[in-house]
């Protein structure tokens, strides 16, 4: 642990910013994997399953969102006691975090598993789909408990600066998902065929595999939690809902603004529109997943600096981050903005025609604000860890709805708006997908100039000077709640 610490707070940091980063980026790599091995099985069922699963996506992502707050919580807390040399507060945080994303799992996920028909049925889906979509929403959803504790160790094992610990965790998680995805879905042995509710007990079985390495990792020598840890205190408690809560808005404003454009894009664009709009999305995905690895590991990074009362190493990371973040982005967005044809037909092997067409101008539209993605994604990762997390959810806020939304909402016909409450706040003007695609990447790059110029301002001010509290640092069990 000591040695990790060192590492963080006094080697060179663009190495130590790398390290950190690698594993992250391979397991949102093992993520993305596990989705296409997830939607190959299920294609054998039929077009009727693969829709079911995608109808509850969106849904997943709002329940998902609500078991950010101890992820990240826990991650940025963490990281800023161990670089305090506080590692008891810190392995005692770890244990709020976990019991916090228990109880939260279970009160959401419950309460969806006891309507999951209902709410399948407010997002669209019809007869034919709604009974395959409700079974794999509700048996998904009593796994929330698993997926949110699991989460929560692994969030305090990436605050430590031990992001290997992540890496084995999610593996363990997507090995045993894909692995009985066959067996449960179509049968073996034994074991008879489920269906879609097979697919879903896989999912659910993967977050118990990744749940249990990560227990057999924190009680063991990389973390060293034991029962002296679980002590209440409801100063953690608040702490935790203090940072972690933030980001759940974030979250949940960038889903909810997701879900409208799809509906924007399939009233302006149709079908062609909306493929066009899937594939983008698909791609940017994938295409975003080096800098989101590197905001969290700038994350933890910052924090424990922040911490280690080294103000001038937290600035240096997040500098170091934005620059290899948004240079690491821009040549992937060359590389899409040359060749968007074959990249569009690497995710739908058969678009052609005006599907071809629009998703051709919408890659190449992506690529301009892919640079602008990862200056952001780094910036915010500096402001969450100095416990700042409010300005994340501030800036995705005025991002979505007060640039992409609006914008979007012009390629609506004449006769459509967006509405608010039954008002429409934003007429449509019948200018054509194309402004939708225009519209994600101009609030891009609109939230990298003012995040940037509010990052400026607020070093000046000490961003990093005051993210922690001195009793923290000492160990006091009344640890101050961070303020934004």
């Amino acid at each position: 642990m000591s040695d990790r610490r060192a590492a963080i707070v006094e080697d060179s940091v663009p190495r130590t910013l790398v390290s950190l980063a690698v594993p992250l980026v391979a397991q949102n790599v093992v993520r993305v994997a596990q989705q296409v091995v997830d939607t190959f099985w299920l294609g054998r069922l039929g077009e009727t399953a693969v829709a079911a699963v995608g109808l509850t996506i969106p849904l997943l992502g709002l329940l998902f969102a609500l078991l950010v707050t101890p992820f990240v919580g826990t991650q940025i807390l963490v990281s800023q006691r161990v670089g305090a040399e506080n590692d008891t507060g810190a392995l005692r945080l770890v244990v709020h975090g976990v019991g916090l994303a228990l109880a939260l799992g279970a009160i959401v996920g419950g309460g969806v598993a006891a309507v999951s028909r209902p709410l399948v049925e407010l997002v669209g889906a019809g007869p034919d789909v709604a009974p395959a979509a409700a079974v794999y929403l509700g048996v998904v959803a009593l796994g929330l408990p698993l997926a949110g504790a699991s989460d929560a160790l692994e969030a305090g094992f990436v605050g430590r600066g031990d992001s290997r610990a992540s890496l084995y965790i999610n593996v363990a998680t997507v090995a045993v998902n894909v692995l009985l995805d066959p067996l449960f879905i179509f049968g073996g042995g034994p074991i008879p065929g489920m269906g879609i509710r097979g697919a879903a007990l896989a999912t659910v079985a993967g977050y118990a595999a990744g749940l249990a390495l990560a227990l057999a990792l924190a009680v063991g020598p990389r973390m060293g939690l034991s029962w002296r840890h679980v002590t209440p205190a409801r100063s953690d408690l608040r702490a935790l809902l203090s940072v972690g809560a933030p980001i759940t808005g974030r979250q949940v404003v960038s889903q909810s603004v997701r879900v409208l454009l799809v509906g924007i894009v399939a009233l302006a664009g149709g079908a062609a529109g909306l493929a066009a709009y899937t594939v983008g999305a698909r791609v940017a995905s994938v295409a975003v997943l080096p800098s989101r690895g590197l905001a969290q590991a700038a994350q933890s990074m910052v924090g424990q600096n922040v911490g280690a009362d080294r103000p001038d190493r937290a600035v240096r990371t997040t500098r170091v981050g934005v620059g290899i973040a948004a240079a690491a982005l821009a040549l992937l967005g060359v590389v899409q903005w040359l060749v968007p044809g074959p990249v569009a037909r690497l995710f739908v092997p058969d678009i052609s025609g005006d599907g071809l067409a629009l998703t051709v101008q919408y890659l190449r539209i992506l690529a301009y604000g892919y640079p602008a993605i990862g200056a952001v994604d780094l910036m915010l990762a500096g402001f969450n860890g100095a416990g700042r997390t409010r300005t994340s959810f501030v800036a995705d806020l005025l991002k979505y709805w007060a640039v992409r939304l609006p914008v979007a909402a012009l390629a609506l016909p004449a006769a459509a708006s967006v509405s608010v409450f039954g008002v429409a706040v934003v007429p449509g003007l019948d200018l054509g997908t194309p402004v939708v695609f225009w519209a994600v990447t101009g609030s891009n790059v609109a939230a990298a100039v003012g995040v940037a110029a509010y990052y400026v301002r607020a070093v000046r001010g000490g961003l990093f000077a005051d993210g922690v509290d001195p009793h923290e640092a000492d160990g006091d069990d009344d640890a101050a709640t961070p303020t934004d």
